[in-house]
């Protein structure tokens, strides 16, 4: 049983290294699909051939079955669990345990989700992110933890908590140009992917009350928060929520497809949101440049390049690189919506 001190070292060694471990964490699924050539794994059935509008996909909430749980032997003494060691030996700023939806299924364009906690799964994935990690460093040789979970895109092994990720497209109708956005996650800020890029704005798939079981509801209150700097937003009243209405009206919005990363097994739903410039601009004309959980990378023109370089040569978190890689195969169709 590891001490604190000796705990610490494996899991700065995870935040230094998330990118090129999660390469490595790949290779350990040679017979799972990756997207787009990014090391997202994925289920046959859930990246579909051609985006889908967002409302085309259909929810069933239900109750959430137990799953057995088991401690990690690479925990300190006094520690139950990953989460309570993250919280007492390295708290990022942003890491409280919220209610959120489970994912429980997902069959063609039909979502079912539970009711799970966000914590549930720090619990499971972060913690075989360390156990890798500690492999890496020599530390242990097997992976019983993560062996344990089997298929990473099956459900019915471990708490899924899903991620909305949206890769959100400035696009001018007039040029036929299109810019897009990018986070970096401080890692002294967030519990999960510090370090590397990703795509904006992304939030936990989460609520309170029965108007959040929506994933553009989701989407609307992270787009708040992330790009205009919005203070966290709870129990909205959406109806009557001018900007809610404005978002709605002014984003063409399609879903491309759902991934696991190989290293944490952290869930991500693939979403497109393309909204023409001049409507853009009166929405977000007070883009942050910073936010709670990082920097914010603003205008980066949409090409073959930036794609490619985010995709496949920047440390990229895995579900923004396939996300930047599926809209770029289906940017006539984005684009032109």
């Amino acid at each position: 049983m590891p001490t604190p001190a000796q705990w610490l070292e494996v899991r700065a060694h995870l935040l230094a290294h998330r990118h090129a471990l999660a390469v490595e964490a790949a290779a350990l699924y040679p017979d799972v699909p990756k997207v787009a050539g990014t090391p997202l794994l994925t289920a046959p059935h859930w990246t579909p051939p051609a985006p889908v509008p967002l409302a085309g996909l259909t929810l069933e909430l239900r109750p959430s079955p137990e799953l057995p749980r088991s401690r990690s032997p690479l925990l300190p003494d006094g520690f139950g669990s990953y989460s309570e060691a993250v919280a007492a030996l390295a708290a990022p700023a942003v890491f409280q345990n919220r209610a959120t939806y489970r994912l429980l299924g997902f069959t063609g364009r039909h979502l079912a989700f539970g009711p799970g906690t966000y914590f549930d799964g720090i619990d499971v994935g972060e913690s075989c992110a360390h156990e890798y990690a500690a492999r890496s460093l020599g530390l242990v040789g097997a992976l019983p933890q993560r062996t344990a979970i089997g298929d990473p895109c099956d459900p019915s092994r471990r708490p899924v908590n899903v991620a909305v990720s949206t890769l959100t497209l400035r696009h001018d109708p007039v040029s036929g140009e299109a810019t897009f956005f990018l986070h970096w996650r401080d890692p002294e800020r967030v519990g999960h992917a510090g370090g590397l890029y990703q795509v904006l704005p992304v939030g936990v798939f989460q609520g309170t009350q029965a108007g959040d079981f929506s994933l553009w509801h989701c989407m609307i209150r992270e787009f708040a928060e992330e790009l205009l700097g919005a203070e966290e937003i709870h129990e909205p009243d959406y109806g009557n929520w001018p900007f809610a209405a404005e978002l709605t009206s002014a984003a063409r919005v399609h879903h491309l497809g759902m991934g696991v990363d190989p290293l944490t097994f952290a869930t991500d739903l693939l979403t497109v949101a393309v909204i023409d410039a001049p409507r853009f601009d009166a929405l977000f004309g007070d883009l942050v440049s910073h936010n709670d959980e990082g920097r914010v990378l603003r205008g980066l023109p949409f090409t073959a390049g930036n794609v490619e370089r985010f995709a496949h040569h920047e440390p990229t978190q895995a579900a923004g690189a396939a996300l930047l890689s599926l809209a770029w195969q289906h940017r006539d169709v984005l684009l032109t919506a």
